[in-house]
């Protein structure tokens, strides 16, 4: 558990203020120079959760410290605060490229500090907390898959399987989802198939429209690494809230990219564009890339269709479902968004046939 307090600063007077001022919620070590300090953060690395750090000191100076630090990878898991008078702005930004997280300012306040050494610690643990999770579960499903694969007899359904189970992840955190992968695949197969037919300049195969179909049952894969509390939100969502929720298009890419030698390199790739650039719009002013017409990948620009027309018709935890009425003159009149004219041609065209899909899961 990383609880201690590492106190890095050769003046004695600095040390004993700072641990006079943290003690009551951690444990203090300290050090009167930059070797010491290096020293004993090799013995405590896990345990220390902040390091406190004065700059010009004996033996090796704060810079050096930071950049012995930097070379063994305890700036990615263990934030410091630098012990400062007044800093001028090209030491502050030299400390900031270095990855200091903060500056704590002499003479200390100890109210201030002891709340800055808070948010740092909880900032850190809760950072650290969610990636280990994320990787825990990237291993669980990378084992699942590669277990499915093993067992798979068919070489065609491969892929499918593995969407599938993603998708069935996904779903087990989100409790709303219900049907909604299924119906996103449908709705993708429909509006695919459209644009194969009326617009052959984009060289959509029937293979490629199966693949794009399958593949868009990951789209949401990277809300597995959303916190419960946003994902689960029944109101509205902070501005915090909301770039941690957009995070989950990078996240999903981030899980993917871990599955390797699982499915063929084409697979792969549809299911990652579709993972980072489903939430892309076509005026430019979609997440995460900011990809404008059709230099968002068209099974993307597919999968976002299918994906918004589901969120509407369906009762979430923040709203109630939209009729298909409503929803179809929403997504028509730009109401959610700017998407390609070609795809809106299509989606015109297939309305009945994606209301009978909607019709029919409703009945099942």
């Amino acid at each position: 558990m990383r609880d201690k307090v590492l106190i890095i600063d050769d003046v004695a007077f600095n040390r004993e203020m700072l641990t006079e001022i943290l003690e009551g919620e951690y444990a203090v070590i300290t050090a009167d120079d930059g070797q010491k300090g290096i020293d004993l953060l090799a013995e405590h690395e896990r345990e220390i959760c902040v390091v406190l750090l004065d700059l010009i000191m004996p033996v090796m100076d704060g810079f050096e410290v930071m950049q012995i630090m930097e070379r063994r990878g305890y700036l990615k898991q263990i934030p410091v605060l630098v012990i400062s008078g007044e800093t001028a702005v090209d030491i502050e930004r030299r400390c900031f490229d270095y990855g200091v997280t903060d500056f704590i300012k002499k003479p200390f306040d100890n109210e201030l500090v002891l709340r800055r050494v808070r948010n740092m610690v909880d900032l850190f643990a809760y950072r650290n907390n969610l990636e280990e999770r994320v990787a825990s579960q990237t291993m669980t499903l990378k084992n699942q898959y590669e277990m499915i694969c093993r067992q798979a007899k068919v070489l065609e359904k491969r892929n499918e399987q593995i969407t599938d189970i993603l998708a069935e992840v996904v779903e087990s955190r989100n409790l709303e989802s219900g049907e909604h992968v299924k119906r996103v695949k449908a709705y993708t197969r429909i509006l695919a198939q459209e644009l194969k037919k009326r617009y052959p300049e984009y060289g959509l195969t029937d293979e490629e429209v199966h693949i794009i179909e399958s593949a868009s049952a990951v789209h949401d894969i990277g809300k597995i690494a959303i916190p419960d509390n946003i994902l689960l939100k029944p109101g509205r969502l902070t501005d915090e809230e909301f770039a941690c929720m957009k995070s989950h298009t990078l996240r999903g890419c981030e899980v993917l990219g871990h599955i390797e030698g699982v499915w063929d390199e084409r697979y792969r790739k549809y299911a990652y564009t579709i993972c980072r650039h489903h939430h892309e719009r076509f005026d430019g002013r979609g997440y995460p890339d900011q990809l404008e017409g059709d230099a968002i990948p068209i099974e993307a620009q597919i999968v976002s269709v299918a994906d918004v027309y589901d969120a509407l018709i369906s009762e979430r935890c923040y709203k109630q479902a939209f009729t298909k009425e409503q929803a179809f003159e929403m997504i028509t009149n730009s109401e959610c968004g700017t998407f390609s004219p070609k795809l809106m041609d299509c989606f015109r065209n297939a309305r009945e046939a994606m209301e009978s899909v909607s019709r029919e899961q409703t009945v099942s």
